[in-house]
């Protein structure tokens, strides 16, 4: 297949091909080109997100028209007239794409953005209705608007176009991987620890189990670290550190609970690095005679200033902060270097009395057994060393401020730990390498003549420490907490870097803490806090975060008691570590399609394992902080769990919920129907759910926590119209059901017909086992002025039901379901009201405004004020009228449509039980009476049977109620059902059938035929002569129901059934009408003739 090439392929906006080819950088193809047309097969566009791989991108072109082509690239002129052949990102009135004309727009990563995003524009692809429907209906518009559609934009203006010029503007600093995480988890992780403790737990524990513990740290850590890892390469990643990655994963429960209390451990542990810090300066302020007050004000005189010069260098900004952990990251590496240098310089005798001999063999084999001393114990030394490998989450906390947190997290936090942990090794080793247990000091307690050594090294190397066993010492390893310092090349080098780790670790939390907390506000997660979500400047500082962290901080410096807070602040981060882990674990067990992480190296399972180890490592360290950790945590939990924020993150445990739900379903399949577990499942008719709401009430009083309830709709019409109506309001509908507490779904369904949706509703609805066996729909009120097709619809759905053997519950009452007219006049008051309050506004800004001068200026401003304030009151007063005459006229059928939300007062339930339908007509009652509102209400059964036998036929029936285990109140046994019913009854019956009888027998033959051909659905005097005793029975039972049943909270009545195809659509609606005329609420029930009760166990 050849390419066109020329220069129209570049100018004329009709051509029907382009083509794109990924060639070198320079021009220099001019012979090659026309050699490779029609030879190679087609090359295809390679799309990128990046400025330097679109400059890569190169379009062939013939000899002779580089120059065009150079022009139109430089120039870039996108006019109708000068389109660019495979920009399909930019603006034009057409997309050439895979040779023809469309307005289908290729993959970008701007049509994936959320709202709101920082990193580039959102933009909206056409949507699916309109590369559908017929092109020149959605064309009929402006150019520039079909150009923002095809370029994705949205029309309605909720991104603001120029948010990346902006971003561009207030120059945004971003930190790479080096400067972001690496630097500050090694900063973070590399404590006081290193330098005055290390030793000490080399000397309890020894070589061996000092190795193992280091590892056992560096297991909790590094797997929580390919946690982190995996959950950070999930997608992009905001501010917020370990509280976005657990919040975004596990939801806002787990995640607004651990975010709260690790941005306070942050902000205490600034204030422990502080008063470490502190300790140190006052020691060397000790030794020099030079203390200002005493140990302890000094401590505080020092962390204060300390704290506030931290402050300064944070508030200025993360580039000035990046810079200050640099240089105490360059003074930490000289400080451990310093160490490894003087671990091979030449000790000297005073050293050597320190117990410092260089590196020998035989102290190594010495110090390699653990060497347990002052009650000490691994898991002791463990809980002591624990703390030194924190700080893993120094470079996510600040995910916000990194070029490329996928990548940068990853990389820089598991290079940080194998870094940290290889010089903790590296430190240990040589240290107890070098230096033996126990030591005097005293230059002259050297080995004499004949002396044994009993296997001592510092006997074998000419020292005499044996004195160290029966009295306390001040040198060695076990002793002298300054081991570093005298082994080292240098030793205030030393000095240096505890300066360095303790305010490198402090500056770390001091930033943390607020960018942690600031997400956590941002998210409104917990409402009062709201206040503190504010940034400054141009990396949107947390100024007010700051001030609470330094506040905090402050605090606890003052206090100067920390021994008792720092377990539970190492149990803070722990917690978190437990709960990154588990989010890793949880995230992978949802098997949620979304659950795509670019960094491979996890496992769910040791993720999982990482969360046990590191809840197991909280009771190892310090049990009673554990403790305090869950309760406060669990208490969070149960805070923001009640209080509901309104967020939806695509959490993991939304996606377990699936999971199980699926699952559950599945399972129940395999399991049969069983009659001891029949629930009403319900289809419930009622349109939209707000619209018939009484109908909603009394269907989910029976069937919530106990059944399925599936409110329905049925749109008919125009199917663009009906299928647009229906997908924009099937969201809001079901959020309406959440938000007032309907257990209830709710689905629709666009049909040529009523009849034809109900019926795709009965055989489509449900899932497995949860399927519908009920249908409950409202009694047609207004029967008699609907049209035959619509009465003919409305019978033909209890007919389908039938058909598809599902139950029948008709429900009417005195006012009727719909309040859609209410509604509608209660939408038009409040826009009114809106409207007012907005004028209201307007005038007084025109009040306040300094318009015209002079005096005429001043009569025009006071008539226009007077002129609104007419109008405003006018509006107001047809309001007020308006609303008086809705709710005058509207109140009955309001009450109506919350009678069932009310709870009833005592009463009872009549159940009129004449006909035998599986036990549903009883069953209904009885749940009803097991809910609150219908408590009170007592049941009343009414029957049918002979006069001769009516103590027998009570006896029956209460036999077989008490075998079903159905309390009730009384029991009657109606004997005259089947006697005609009085003239006046018959008379009213048969006026309001009389409009729609046929009355072919006062007719010839032909024309009775004819009748019949036109109207169909008009009764016939045959037909209402066969079913005459039938009718008979209806008006009779409404007199009964009259006389036995009119002060009942609710009548249940067993629902007659009309034979297909023999009774007419008109005659089974007037049996309905006569039978329920002038009564309370009544459900008319038909079951599908199985069981649904059982007295077997």
């Amino acid at each position: 297949m050849s390419m066109n090439n020329s220069p129209n392929v570049f100018l004329d906006p009709n051509a029907n091909r382009f083509q794109v080819n990924i060639i070198n950088e320079s021009h220099d193809n001019n012979e090659t080109s026309q050699e490779d047309v029609g030879s190679d097969p087609p090359h295809y566009e390679e799309t990128s997100f990046t400025d330097e791989a679109h400059n890569r991108l190169r379009i062939s072109y013939r000899p002779g028209k580089r120059e065009l082509y150079d022009n139109f690239l430089q120039n870039g002129e996108k006019t109708e007239a000068s389109l660019h052949p495979y920009d399909t990102h930019n603006k034009m009135y057409y997309l050439q794409t895979f040779g023809h004309n469309t307005m289908d727009p290729v993959p970008k990563i701007d049509y994936y953005r959320n709202t709101g995003s920082v990193s580039g524009n959102k933009l909206s692809r056409p949507s699916l209705l309109e590369i559908h429907e017929q092109l020149a209906k959605n064309i009929a518009v402006s150019t520039s608007s079909v150009e923002r559609v095809v370029n994705g934009e949205s029309t309605t203006g909720d991104e603001p176009a120029d948010s990346k010029e902006e971003e561009n503007k207030t120059g945004f600093v971003k930190f790479g991987w080096v400067k972001g995480v690496l630097v500050r988890c090694m900063l973070n992780i590399w404590g006081v620890m290193l330098f005055i403790r290390l030793s000490w737990i080399v000397g309890q524990a020894g070589i061996g189990l000092g190795v193992i513990i280091i590892l056992l740290a560096t297991m909790v850590t590094s797997i929580t670290g390919l946690s982190t890892s995996a959950i950070a390469t999930n997608g992009f990643i905001r501010g917020g550190g370990a509280y976005y990655l657990i919040s975004r994963s596990l939801g806002p429960e787990f995640g607004g609970s651990i975010g709260l209390i690790f941005a306070f451990a942050n902000a205490v542990a600034v204030a422990m690095y502080v008063v470490g810090f502190a300790e140190t300066v006052v020691e060397l302020l000790k030794e020099s005679d030079t203390l200002m007050v005493d140990e302890s004000n000094d401590i505080r005189i020092i962390g204060t200033i300390t704290v506030v010069c931290l402050l300064g260098i944070s508030v200025a900004g993360m580039e000035w902060e990046a810079k200050a952990q640099v240089i105490l990251l360059i003074v930490l590496l000289v400080a451990i270097a310093n160490f490894f240098i003087g671990t091979i310089i030449p000790t000297n005798n005073e050293k050597k009395a320190r117990g410092f001999f260089n590196y020998q063999a035989s102290i190594f084999a010495e110090n390699f057994g653990p060497g347990f001393r002052s009650g000490e114990g691994f898991f002791s030394v463990f809980a002591i060393f624990f703390p030194a490998a924190t700080g893993i989450l120094a470079g996510a906390n600040i995910s916000g401020d990194l070029k490329d947190p996928q990548s940068a997290i990853p990389k820089g936090t598991m290079l940080a730990i194998v870094i940290t942990t290889v010089a903790y090794i590296g430190v240990a080793i040589c240290v107890a390498s070098c230096v033996v247990r126990d030591a005097t000091g005293n230059i002259n307690d050297t080995v004499v003549l004949g002396m044994s050594c009993n296997g001592s090294s510092a006997c074998g190397l000419g020292y005499d420490f044996s004195r160290c066993a029966s009295q306390p010492c001040d040198y060695g390893l076990m002793n002298n907490f300054q081991v570093m310092s005298m082994v080292s090349g240098f030793g205030p080098l030393i000095t240096a870097g505890i300066f360095s780790a303790t305010l490198s670790s402090a500056l770390a939390s001091l930033v943390s803490a607020p960018k942690v907390f600031q997400a956590l506000c941002k998210d409104n997660v917990y409402t009062g806090l709201h206040f503190f979500a504010k940034g400054y400047g141009k990396n949107n500082e947390p100024i007010r975060g700051y001030v609470l962290t330094f506040v905090i901080a402050m605090a606890f410096i003052l206090i100067a008691e920390l021994n008792t807070i720092a377990p539970i602040i190492s149990n803070f981060f722990l917690a978190s570590y437990a709960l990154i882990n588990f989010s890793c674990f949880h995230a992978s067990y949802a098997k949620s399609p979304g659950w795509r992480p670019a960094f491979r190296y996890y496992n769910m399972w040791v993720s999982l394992f990482g969360a046990l180890l590191c809840c197991g490592v909280m009771f190892v360290i310090n049990w009673w902080a554990a403790l305090i950790t869950y309760a406060i945590e669990l208490f969070l939990y149960i805070y923001v769990t009640y209080k509901k924020p309104d967020v939806n993150w695509g959490s993991s445990t939304q996606a377990l919920y699936y999971v199980n739900a699926l699952d559950s379903a599945l399972a129940l399949t395999t399991v049969e129907d069983h009659v001891k577990n029949f629930r009403p499942q319900c289809i419930a008719l009622t349109g939209a759910p707000m619209i018939r709401p009484a109908l909603l009430d009394i269907t989910h009083t029976f069937t919530k926590n106990n059944g399925l309830c599936i409110c329905c709709e049925v749109y008919t019409g125009p199917r663009k119209l009906c299928v647009k109506e229906m997908n924009s309001g099937m969201a809001k509908k079901q959020a309406w059901l959440t938000k007032n507490k309907r257990k209830a779904f709710y689905t629709a369904v666009a049909a040529d017909s009523f009849r034809d949706g109900v019926k795709s509703l009965l055989q489509a609805s449900g899932l497995g086992r949860m399927k519908p066996n009920t249908l409950v729909i409202g009694f047609k009120k207004d029967w008699r002025n609907a049209t035959p097709t619509q009465v003919e619809n409305y019978v033909g759905v209890i007919h389908d039901a039938f058909d598809f053997e599902l139950g029948m519950i008709i429900v009417r009452i005195s006012q009727g379901f719909d309040i859609s007219q209410v509604l509608q006049v209660q939408e038009e008051l409040e826009k009114l009201e809106q409207e007012r309050l907005a004028l209201e506004a307007t005038i007084k800004e025109n009040d306040f405004e300094e318009g015209k001068s002079g005096i005429c200026g001043f009569f025009r401003k006071a008539r226009t004020l007077n002129i609104s304030k007419h109008e405003t009151k006018k509006d107001s007063t047809i309001n007020t009228i308006q609303s008086m005459h809705v709710g005058e006229f509207n109140q009955k059928l309001l009450e109506a449509s919350t009678q069932f939300k009310k709870k009833q007062g005592k009463g009872s339930i009549d159940i009129w039980w004449l006909f035998d339908d599986g036990g549903l007509t009883i069953l209904i009652p009885y749940i009803l009476t097991i809910r609150k509102k219908w408590r009170n209400c007592k049941l009343r059964i009414f029957t049918g049977g002979k006069v001769n036998r009516i103590e027998e036929e009570k006896l029956v029936m209460a036999s077989l109620l008490s075998k079903f285990r159905i309390k009730f109140a009384d029991i009657n046994i109606i004997c005259d059902i089947n006697i005609k019913p009085s003239k006046e009854s018959w008379k009213f019956f048969e006026e309001m059938i009389e409009p729609y009888r046929l009355h072919e027998s006062c007719k010839d033959i032909t024309t009775a035929e004819k009748l019949k051909r036109e109207t169909p659905w008009k009764i016939t005097d045959a037909e209402l002569e066969a079913f005459k005793e039938k009718s008979y029975r209806q008006v009779r039972l409404n007199e009964l129901l009259q006389e036995h049943s009119r002060a009942a909270n609710l009548i249940v009545l067993s629902l007659p059934v009309a034979r297909k195809g023999a009774v007419s659509d008109y005659l089974y609606m007037a049996w309905l009408e006569i039978l329920t005329k002038n009564l309370p609420p009544v459900l008319m029930v038909r079951g599908n003739h199985k069981n649904v009760l059982t007295f077997y166990s």
